[in-house]
């Protein structure tokens, strides 16, 4: 049991952690679009998005597919960026929009499951079972998900709810400001 709770640590981190700023701005550009009452939606993304992460997590621990970390380093600020703009231009929550965010989600994923395959390549142990390990890193990752959409959801039910700053104006706002910080971590991770 204690090499779960390090890997689920250890995926609970991945999310929360102040050094995960990328993941935060990825969920973060995902669940803008909803509001506390849309919260089984936002939690079928955040399992999506948990699903890409593994599956490449796990095909490039197990050196089945890699790619050079300095692209994927680059990719990942790229994958926030293009969520936050289509939160800008694409119209009001509508049922295909909501699909396309699960196709953000997933996809979006898998890209970002490469980033952390090296670190969790020489985490692991010769003796350790892989799946377990994968297992328990993903349930962390997904907990700490929860628990940042969560505060996420709240944050947002407070601003539309109570302070009463219009749906559309909170969307289009986070998602500029989520935009350019991404914008500036892709030229900052620009391949040389």
């Amino acid at each position: 049991m204690s090499d779960f709770g390090f890997y689920f640590k250890i995926g609970w981190q991945h999310i929360i952690s102040l050094d995960a700023l990328d993941h935060q701005l990825f969920i973060l550009a995902l669940t803008v679009l909803y509001s506390l009452k849309e919260w089984k939606p936002v939690l079928v993304l955040v399992t999506a998005f948990t699903i890409g992460h593994s599956i490449t997590l796990a095909l490039s621990t197990l050196n089945i597919f890699t790619i050079p970390s300095d692209l994927v380093e680059f990719f990942i600020p790229c994958t926030i960026f293009i969520t936050a703009a289509a939160n800008i231009f694409k119209p009001a929550s509508t049922k295909k929009s909501i699909q396309i965010n699960y196709v953000f989600a997933l996809f979006f994923g898998l890209v970002h499951g490469l980033g952390f395959a090296n670190a969790l390549k020489f985490m692991l142990v010769k003796d350790q079972s892989l799946g377990w390990s994968l297992l328990s890193f993903n349930l962390g990752l997904e907990a700490g998900q929860i628990a940042v959409v969560i505060f996420l959801l709240l944050l947002a039910q407070i601003f539309i709810f109570y302070v009463k700053v219009n749906q559309r104006y909170w969307v289009i706002s986070i998602s500029a400001l989520i935009l350019l910080v991404s914008l500036k971590m892709a030229i900052d991770r620009f391949p040389s």
